[in-house]
């Protein structure tokens, strides 16, 4: 059995091809620019010649390509995008026309200009399946898998009047509450709530590109669910486990395995002394969700107000660097020897959730044969 893992980050899309014939050491990964980086650079060299831009595609992530959409219209150049694309950047397409200075036009305007001469058009999305199957062709690699799964970070689309944070805030709890389990972040390609339109998006591209069975999952959970995957995180049932991503800090709590509290922060907000702050308040139970969301986080959850004894912090994501050197008793997560792919082996475990029928290969191949974890 093989699986292709692909967590998109604001960064780097992390890449990793699941196999039940071979050690986890062994299994055949790439970590490549990420797809919002690629679309900034498009962008950037659009504006460098003075050239119209037309983006087209799905709901993607947006981060370095809607800075960059705007440095473009900020120099006077025409930028024009269809509904969905423009949803990368804003789900409310009067504030994507109002802050960002984007005409929004229709798929059949966007047909008409594409065949424009002069213009550069940008092909909006979270997943090119056909480049990762040529990278792998490249090395002689004929790329088959019987599943795909892909991680991305999905605000959800609130209504009218909500603030995005409190939105995914409630969406999290949600989940928690019904089913304590990381899985629960992760879908079918055809059982995605209707709200999380970047996952719905990026399940399409998958099925249209690959007609695989598809699975997608929340990046931050992915990442904490394939941290336990090392065996010194996964013996701790008292753990707390952060993933220090490059836009969001998420971090969980657990009691005897179990999921008690967990916070969302933006990394770009917080320095090592208020990151260690946040946690230890986890850890006490004394984190609400007012004093996050009033510092312009997301905000948090709590299950269980009973403290934890702060005595192992397991890190994870490619900003985990803010607490070296941190007071706290800070663990690297190296799942699998490579911190990098814990959002793809968290996809894995995930995948063996969703389907029960692959739980034992999966579970033999990761070499936890002993029986599914309480975590």
């Amino acid at each position: 059995m093989q699986i292709l893992a692909v967590d998109v980050g604001t960064g780097t899309q992390d890449i990793l091809l699941f196999d039940t014939g071979r050690d986890p050491e062994n299994y055949l990964k790439m970590v490549m620019p990420s797809p919002t980086l690629s679309v900034a650079r498009q962008i950037r060299e659009a504006t460098a010649q003075r050239r119209p831009v037309l983006l087209t595609g799905v709901t993607m992530g947006g981060g370095p390509s809607a800075w960059a959409a705007g440095d473009h219209r900020k120099v006077g150049l025409p930028l024009y995008a269809t509904p969905d694309a423009a949803r990368s950047f804003n789900d409310d397409l009067d504030a994507v026309q109002r802050e960002l200075g984007i005409q929004i036009v229709s798929e059949d305007e966007a047909r008409a200009l594409a065949r424009r001469e002069g213009i550069a058009h940008v092909i909006m999305r979270d997943l090119d399946y056909p480049a990762i199957r040529a990278a792998f062709a490249a090395f002689g690699v004929d790329l088959r898998p019987d599943a795909l799964a892909v991680a991305v970070f999905d605000h959800g689309n609130a209504p009218p009047g909500v603030s995005d944070r409190q939105f995914r805030l409630d969406y999290l709890a949600g989940r928690l509450r019904s089913d304590r389990h990381l899985s629960a972040f992760a879908f079918r390609a055809d059982a995605i709530p209707p709200i999380m339109t970047r996952l719905q998006a990026v399940a399409q591209t998958a099925v249209e590109q690959s007609s695989l069975p598809v699975y997608v999952m929340d990046t931050a959970p992915a990442a904490i669910l394939g941290a336990l995957e090392d065996p010194a995180v996964r013996s701790r049932p008292n753990a707390q486990i952060m993933n220090v991503g490059n836009f969001h800090c998420l971090a969980f709590q657990y009691r005897e395995g179990e999921i008690v509290r967990l916070f969302e922060h933006h990394t770009g907000l917080l320095d090592r002394s208020a990151l260690e702050g946040w946690l230890r308040a986890l850890a006490e139970g004394s984190i609400t969700h007012e004093r996050i969301f009033a510092d312009h986080g997301h905000g948090a959850v709590v299950l269980d107000p009973a403290p934890v004894p702060l005595d192992f912090l397991a890190v994870t994501g490619p900003r985990r660097g803010m607490l070296v050197g941190s007071q706290l008793p800070v663990y690297f997560a190296v799942p699998h020897g490579d911190q990098m792919l814990a959002g793809c082996f968290g996809l894995i475990r995930a995948v063996a959730d969703l389907e029960p029928e692959w739980a034992n290969p999966i579970e033999a191949a990761l070499r936890h044969a002993q029986g599914r974890s309480l975590w």
